[in-house]
């Protein structure tokens, strides 16, 4: 049989409401009650409940779509070739996507049977994406654990890759709308190329063996040029994600763009948020070095982009060192502490705002309803997030 059986995503069907809003699990439970535990320590306590409504959410949607995503992966495979395939998914991940997919079709009016499987393969699509990033990036971490390519090597990774690919061609079987859902894969995976290709033109040195890169790269970066890297990558991700949900749930057209365009936002707020990690962030919580964009050189990091225009000095001292032949902990730390000395943060962490009301005045024009109201509490949960 091609496809994995529909039969795991009718179980989960059995009601929504029910699934989403049952009492927690046991395991669940004593999460629940550890975060709680935690909020009594914690000053802003409205935004620490709200952290935890959303993660109880985000868990409850990542138990149902976690199985459809092995399902889809592993078909057709031998059982020692599954567990390659499936090492990439599961390292872990928020499994913010599919959950994005799937609220906003319930938001209105879809059916979990209808969207689970377009919404498995978003997730599919952006773990192929980082598999990739991460073998053109030589990053040897993700999520606290060895990358693909690190611990299977660049060869199997890429072959990996290809399976991830081809597994999104199964997912559209799955789909009310095999033509509209695979147009929107394939547009999104093209912009997401796209957006890769700036974000390698944008660094400042290095690939020597690599010509093209060298001739094309970016010695000037402007705010446009990012925020057309991020629109490609991963607003472009997220925008296709609500699109997806509302196609699923046969949304009208102005309801449909209202999805189109919270989205696009959300994901704009969501990749300053990284941006911000990168350089801001704590070692431990993310699961990869601090100042990761600073030693792969890049300049397609809105607080490095920010520092430049707050500081014409510290640009020039910073562009110096993302330009090195080799960059130490000592350069990073010099960079860390230039960017210090401005503004940028709090410039960074305002433009993030901003986006997020954009996002949420989409909200406005779609149903009013519990989902609605999810949504709200995600765009401030995307900006505040540690990880």
């Amino acid at each position: 049989m091609l496809l994995p059986k529909k039969s795991n995503s009718q179980v989960a069907d059995k009601g929504i409401e029910k699934n989403l809003n049952r009492l927690p699990e046991r395991g669940e439970a004593e999460r629940k009650v550890k975060m709680k535990r935690q909020l009594q320590r914690r000053p802003e306590r409205g935004e620490a409940e709200r952290k935890v409504k959303i993660k109880v959410y985000l868990h409850r949607l990542e138990k149902l779509v976690n199985p459809v995503i092995e399902g889809l992966l592993t078909s057709e495979l031998n059982k020692k070739n599954q567990e390659l395939v499936k090492y990439q998914i599961l390292t872990g991940g928020k499994r913010l996507r599919p959950a994005l997919t799937i609220i906003s079709s319930l938001l209105v009016g879809g059916k979990l049977k209808d969207v689970i499987y377009p919404a498995a393969g978003l997730e599919i699509l952006h773990n192929y994406s980082l598999i990739i990033d991460d073998i053109i990036d030589n990053s040897s971490l993700r999520r606290g654990k060895p990358t693909v390519w690190f611990k299977f090597g660049k060869s199997i990774a890429e072959c990996i890759g290809i399976c991830y690919s081809a597994t999104l061609f199964q997912v559209v079987q799955h789909s009310k709308n095999p033509v509209k859902i695979s147009e929107i894969i394939a547009k999104t995976s093209k912009n997401l190329v796209e957006g890769e290709i700036l974000d390698i033109l944008f660094e400042q040195a290095g690939r020597k063996k690599e010509p093209y890169v060298v001739k094309n790269r970016y010695l000037k970066i402007s705010e446009k040029d990012y925020f057309e890297m991020a629109g490609k990558k991963t607003a472009g991700l997220f925008r296709a994600c609500f699109e997806v949900g509302g196609i699923c749930a046969n949304a009208k057209e102005k309801e449909i763009e209202a999805l189109k365009n919270y989205g696009f936002n959300l994901g704009i707020a969501f990749q300053i948020q990284d941006d911000i990690l990168d350089i801001f962030g704590q070692e431990k919580i993310l699961g990869k070095k601090i100042g990761g964009d600073i030693i792969e050189r890049k300049g397609g990091n809105i607080v490095i982009l920010l520092t430049f225009k707050a500081s014409p000095d510290k640009k020039g001292k910073i562009l110096k060192i993302l330009r090195k032949k080799a960059i130490n902990d000592k350069d990073i730390k010099e960079v860390l502490k230039l960017i210090n000395q401005t503004d940028a943060r709090q410039k960074a962490v305002e433009l993030a705002k901003s986006f997020v009301e954009k996002a949420k005045e989409n909200l406005n024009s779609l149903p009013k309803n519990k989902w609605n109201n999810l949504l709200r509490e995600i765009s401030h949960f995307v900006i505040k997030r540690e990880e």
